[in-house]
C-alpha cells in the first residue's frame, strides 16, 4: 500500500499534454513520459518541445521514433484520412498499442492522455475514443485528466488510483481554459499544439504524389518532402531550394542515385532529379534550376551529374506557365 502508483504519460509537449501531466502529478503520482518522434511533426518552435516540458515537470522522458511501420499507416489507414492525408484514427491506435507494451515494461499501472474531447474534428469525439481505445486493447484503461468528468470512469479511477476530483470537464476547442491553467500553474509551456504536416494542404499533395509515384517508400523520400519546391514528370520528381540553408539540406539528402543541377557563376538553387533519368527529365530540371537562380543568360550552362557536377546541358530559360504546369499541387 505505501508503493507509489505510476502511470505514464503520452506527452506530445503541447499545451494539453503538459496540462494533464501536471494534474496528475498534482495527486503525488508518479509519472514517466513517452514522446513520439514522427517524421510528420510540426511545431511552431522548431520541434516538439517534449524534453524541455519534461524537464520543468520533473518526470523522466522516453523518446520513441514511429518508424518504417508507421509509414505503412499513412499510405494505407483503416479508418482513413481527415481533411487532407491526416490519418488521425489510426494514428493514435498505433501509439497506444506501442504505449501500452511500455507500460507494462516500466509497471505502469494506468496511462493517460491529454486529449480533450470533441477539440479535434477527426479523432477526439467520444464514439471516436472509445473506438481507438477498444481497437488498441485498452477499453477503459485510458484516463483523459482534461475531459474526465464528462467521461465514463476509468479503471484507474474505480480502483481509487486516481482522484476524479482532482480532473477536470474540458470540451471543446477553445484553448481558454487551458491558457488560464498554465498562469495558475505558474510555469512555462509549450506551444499550444504542435501540429501535423499531414493536416496541412501543400504538404498532404506533395505526399500523396509521392504514394502514387512509388510502391516503396522511405522516411528519406518523406524528408525530402519537407524541403524546397516540388515538381514531377512522369516518373521523374525534381525539388528545387528555395535558400542556401535548403540548397544544404538538398545536399544531405541526395541519395545515391539523384542527379543534383547547379548554375556555376552565378546565384543558383540546387536542384535534384529523383527518379527516371531521360534526356526529357534532366532538361526540365535544368530549365527548373535556371528559372529560380539569378543568371541574366536567356539559355545559361546547368552543370548536374550524380557525384560532381561533371556534366552541363545548355537550356532556356523557361516561361512561367511552363513551371506551373510542372509544380505539384493539391487535387481541389
Amino acid at each position: 500500500m505505501d508503493e507509489k502508483i505510476r502511470a505514464l504519460a503520452l506527452l506530445s509537449g503541447g499545451l494539453d499534454s503538459t496540462l494533464a501531466a501536471r494534474l496528475i502529478l498534482d495527486q503525488g503520482i508518479d509519472v514517466v513520459a513517452l514522446n513520439f518522434v514522427s517524421p510528420f511533426c510540426l511545431c511552431s518552435r522548431g520541434g516538439c518541445g517534449a524534453p524541455e516540458v519534461a524537464r520543468q515537470l520533473g518526470v523522466p522522458l522516453k523518446v520513441m521514433s514511429t518508424g518504417r511501420e508507421y509509414l505503412n499507416i499513412v499510405r494505407r489507414p483503416k479508418h482513413g484520412y481527415g481533411k487532407n492525408m491526416n490519418p488521425c484514427i489510426d494514428c493514435r491506435i498505433f501509439m497506444l498499442k506501442r504505449a501500452k507494451r511500455y507500460a507494462k515494461e516500466i509497471g505502469a499501472s494506468f496511462m493517460f492522455t491529454g486529449e480533450v474531447l470533441d477539440q479535434r474534428p477527426m479523432s477526439q469525439h467520444y464514439k471516436t475514443l472509445r473506438l481507438i481505445e477498444e481497437e488498441a486493447g485498452l477499453k477503459g484503461r485510458i484516463l483523459r485528466p482534461l475531459s474526465a468528468k464528462l467521461l465514463p470512469e476509468t479503471l484507474a479511477e474505480k480502483r481509487r488510483l486516481v482522484k476524479r476530483e482532482g480532473l477536470l470537464g474540458l470540451r471543446g476547442r477553445s484553448r481558454r481554459p487551458q491558457l488560464s491553467l498554465v498562469k495558475r500553474f505558474d510555469f512555462d509551456c509549450a506551444c499550444p499544439s504542435g501540429g501535423c504536416l499531414l493536416a496541412e494542404k501543400e504538404f498532404a499533395a506533395r505526399l500523396r504524389d509521392l504514394f502514387d509515384s512509388k510502391k516503396r517508400t522511405t522516411l528519406n523520400d518523406v524528408s525530402l518532402l519537407k524541403v524546397g519546391r516540388h515538381f514531377r514528370l512522369e516518373k521523374s520528381k525534381i525539388i528545387v531550394g528555395r535558400n542556401e540553408a535548403e540548397n544544404k539540406t538538398l545536399h544531405g539528402l541526395k541519395s545515391r542515385g539523384d542527379y543534383s543541377f547547379e548554375i556555376l557563376g552565378c546565384g543558383s538553387p540546387v536542384a535534384i532529379l529523383r527518379g527516371r533519368k531521360s534526356r526529357k527529365a534532366i532538361a526540365k530540371a535544368a530549365a527548373l534550376t535556371a528559372y529560380y537562380s539569378d543568371t541574366k543568360c536567356e539559355v545559361p550552362i546547368v552543370n548536374f551529374g550524380k557525384d560532381d557536377l561533371e556534366r552541363s546541358i545548355r537550356v532556356p530559360v523557361p516561361k512561367e506557365a511552363e513551371v506551373e504546369e510542372l509544380r505539384i499541387r493539391s487535387r481541389d
